[in-house]
């Protein structure tokens, strides 16, 4: 018998699946610049259809234990590593040191926006 998973486990798992199909459908027609712009937006459009699949029952799963703010929070901050991985591995881009840092300060409001002040 599997074991259940949990509500924070489903959720950044449903928000990370949903993260891929998005930065697929937003970046990755870049490689292929020679489509025409048109093809690219319904292909895009497509693929954003999974994302919504996922994204929309991960928010609704989510939301409770974590509130409005949280959950987008995750989901930024899912983004911003989903977005890295691919740009170096997909698009061949390395990240810069400033891009790094970026990230690192949006990481730090994360946390802000996480701890618990008394």
């Amino acid at each position: 018998m599997p074991l259940p998973l949990s509500v924070p486990g489903l959720t950044i798992g449903l928000l990370l699946l949903s993260n891929i199909f998005m930065t697929f459908a937003w970046y990755g027609h870049l490689k292929f610049k020679d489509t025409p712009i048109i093809a690219v937006i319904f292909i895009s459009w497509r693929i954003t259809f999974f994302e919504y699949v996922l994204m929309v029952p991960a928010n609704r799963i989510g939301h409770g234990q974590f509130s409005a703010a949280e959950l987008k929070t995750i989901q930024e901050v899912i983004t911003l590593s989903v977005f890295a991985v691919f740009s170096v591995f997909y698009l061949k881009e390395p990240l810069s040191w400033n891009h790094l840092l970026g990230f690192a300060f949006i990481g730090l409001g994360a946390f802000f926006i996480f701890h618990k002040w008394a």
